[in-house]
């Protein structure tokens, strides 16, 4: 096989995903949708019973409290975060843009201390410019 038909064979095989994906993403939208509709349901019973928790023959319906921490104001939580030494308070994971672009400025320092880099080539396939 020839590169050019490589090539053919790779959108071929990439479009055919693309359908199957977006035919699983619409049917897995409603089944989500019916459940969720069903939990607003549980949720209901739970709260009008006043129940954490309901023990059914089928199983056992837990009304659970669901907490997110989110942040509005980054500046003053990053000087929060430094007056009190409180690092373990964000997650931990390099930030992958600024990170790019804190090394390309000092590229002759090397990485810091922990950090490691993997690199490896890829493929990229575009269609032909329309005409």
């Amino acid at each position: 096989m020839n590169l050019e038909e490589m090539v053919i064979d790779y959108l071929s095989l990439r479009g055919q995903r693309e359908v199957l994906l977006a035919d699983y993403e619409a049917k897995d939208a409603e089944l989500k949708e019916a459940m969720k509709n069903i939990e607003a349901n549980m949720l209901s019973v739970c709260n009008d019973t006043n129940a954490d928790s309901i023990r059914t023959q089928n199983g056992t319906v837990i009304r659970k409290l669901n907490e997110r921490f989110y942040c509005n104001d980054w500046d003053n939580f990053k000087d929060f975060v430094l007056e009190n030494k409180a690092v373990e308070l964000l997650e931990r994971r390099i930030h992958q843009g600024n990170f790019k672009e804190f090394i390309s400025e000092r590229q002759d320092d090397g990485l810091p201390p922990g950090v490691n880099v993997m690199r490896e080539f890829g493929i990229v396939v575009r269609k032909p410019a329309s005409r």
